[in-house]
């Protein structure tokens, strides 16, 4: 259809058209996903798809809206610097709402959410185009909405401890694995958004937090054997990531039952990375 008629869909409060039926409309919303006319993927398709799942529009179809998501997920993974990004990264953003309304509704089965987990986990850490904002085209920004599900996926009732212990380690990975150069579009904040979401659930215990952070911090110091490159370029992420976790640890309204252990841990983590600013 004509952009004219989703404009005027959106215009008329994303109301589901009657003059055509739910699969036809929301085939084509997802090959819109990956529109590069950001008026398209992300003030069109992104939205109905967001409203309509907000409204229960797709509370029977649930598991086939998020199969789809996660399908999508696959769509030119492995490239770098291409238009395949926003397939991939609209698609994780349906898929978190897919997550966050199974969450509120209790519409879907423990294994359909633990299997797109592991999809959306083998994506996050695959993802090669970091790109945040691109010129003409808009957000891409894979990290940040990979982030923004690894924290849906941890509020769900359908994980325990050892499915939030190995979401953590996704994060550390994906931190570990963009050393290579300093995020900057907020995506720190958001993986540290996503780790808070793990701790609420207050079943990860201090003794693996701990060594957890460690495992990041030994990536965040600038210091040690002389190598050749900017040290702050392999390290820029992992310490703007241990920051924004402190802060959101220590004002974030909604507190983790361990959180002042957790906090010790961070101050510990961030005076041993920071020793020249501490002195």
């Amino acid at each position: 259809m004509a952009a004219g008629y989703w404009r005027d869909v959106v215009s008329e409060g994303l109301s589901v058209p009657t003059d055509r039926p739910l699969d036809d409309l929301t085939a084509e919303l997802t090959t819109m996903l990956g529109a590069t006319d950001p008026e398209l993927r992300d003030g069109i398709a992104l939205p109905a798809l967001s409203t309509w799942l907000e409204r229960g529009v797709y509370d029977d179809l649930l598991a086939a809206l998020g199969d789809g998501m996660a399908t999508g997920l696959g769509v030119g993974l492995g490239e770098e610097y291409t238009d395949t990004v926003f397939r991939r990264c609209a698609s994780v953003r349906v898929l978190t709402q897919v997550l966050r309304r199974d969450t509120s509704q209790r519409l879907l089965t423990g294994d359909q959410v633990l299997r797109w987990g592991d999809q959306i986990a083998t994506w996050f850490l695959s993802e090669r185009d970091v790109r945040g904002w691109v010129p003409d085209k808009g957000w891409a920004h894979a990290l940040a909405h990979g982030a923004d599900a690894i924290g849906a996926l941890a509020a769900s009732p359908h994980l325990s401890a050892p499915e939030l212990t190995v979401l953590l380690d996704v994060l550390a990975d994906r931190l570990a694995a963009s050393t290579h150069q300093v995020l900057i579009a907020g995506e720190p904040d958001r993986i540290a958004a996503a780790t808070v979401a793990v701790l609420r659930r207050d079943l990860v215990q201090v003794k693996v937090f701990e060594p957890w952070v460690a495992r990041v911090a030994a990536h965040a110091g600038t210091l040690g054997a002389p190598q050749a490159g900017d040290p702050y370029l392999r390290s820029g992420t992992c310490q703007g990531f241990l920051r924004a976790l402190y802060l959101q640890l220590a004002l974030g309204p909604a507190h983790p039952a361990d959180r002042a252990d957790q906090l010790l841990v961070l101050v510990e983590a961030l005076r041993a990375t920071n020793p020249h600013h501490l002195c």
